[in-house]
């Protein structure tokens, strides 16, 4: 089964460029800010996008997602609402890859198959779930798979030869590279790093490969976009969020314009 994220990867080919990918995470500041942001995200460059699921203990990111999360939690975001936002998304949008990230706790308390079933309802493409190891495969990803959304892993520059086959079984959709050992946003992502990583990743795969963490600028996304198939900004979306934020912690008037008028400039560095 064909998928959007694989029609957009074949479409991107044939335009002879990388991808962009945004992350916001959902429900930050709160929900119809949140949602505005998504729906002009398309406008604005990004090829793919990855909405985040709020959860409490998000380890695998850095400050500036956490706060997000936060945020999210603060005003009310619930998994449910994560869907009724894709939902809405998808009324004006019916092409646009979206991707849920987060972990797998919100998920295993709504319950596996009742997720699956709305999250494929309500327009959902993929999944990136990344406290699910391979080893639990069982517990998700042969299910979204088999529900027709893609499973995406990641694989990282600790991630050996030896465990390469591993990770890349039953990934579907494209394999995401988290350029930086540690957290999201942390660190700047190495040129010759991720180019020597992803030529070793195509060895193993045929999938596309994305690389995130660590970029930041326009000047990232068109480097990291010349050796990977996309480049994914997540940390550095999110921080406008915040720098638009009054002291009260509410949306000032142009948090909005500002958001996606920086990613579109970061979109520029793969056109």
């Amino acid at each position: 089964m064909t998928t959007r994220i694989d029609n957009k990867f074949a479409q991107l080919k044939a335009e002879g460029r990388a991808g962009f990918v945004s992350y916001i995470m959902s429900g930050d500041p709160d929900m119809d800010t949140s949602l505005a942001i998504l729906k002009g995200l398309p406008a604005a460059g990004a090829d793919i996008i990855e909405l985040g699921m709020c959860f409490t203990d998000p380890m695998a990111d850095g400050v500036a997602i956490q706060l997000a999360a936060q945020r999210a939690l603060k005003g009310g975001q619930t998994l449910p609402k994560t869907l009724e936002m894709v939902q809405a998304f998808r009324k004006d949008d019916p092409d646009t890859p979206l991707i849920l990230m987060g972990y797998y706790n919100p998920i295993y308390i709504y319950g596996v198959d009742r997720f699956l079933a709305a999250a494929k309802a309500a327009g959902v493409d993929g999944l990136i779930v990344v406290d699910l190891p391979p080893e639990e495969d069982d517990e998700l990803c042969i299910p979204a798979n088999e529900a027709g959304m893609n499973f995406i892993r990641l694989a990282t520059p600790t991630t050996d030869e030896a465990r390469l086959p591993t990770v890349l079984n039953n990934t579907s959709g494209f394999v995401y590279y988290v350029s930086i050992t540690g957290i999201t946003g942390a660190a700047s992502a190495n040129q010759k790093a991720v180019e020597d990583a992803v030529a070793r990743l195509k060895r193993f795969t045929d999938l596309p490969i994305a690389v995130g963490f660590g970029i930041n600028t326009t000047e990232q996304v068109r480097d990291i976009g010349s050796v990977a198939d996309a480049s994914v900004v997540g940390s550095a979306i999110v921080r406008q969020i915040e720098n638009n934020l009054d002291d009260e912690g509410r949306p000032k008037p142009e948090l909005v314009k500002a958001v996606l008028d920086f990613t579109k400039t970061l979109s520029q560095g793969v056109r």
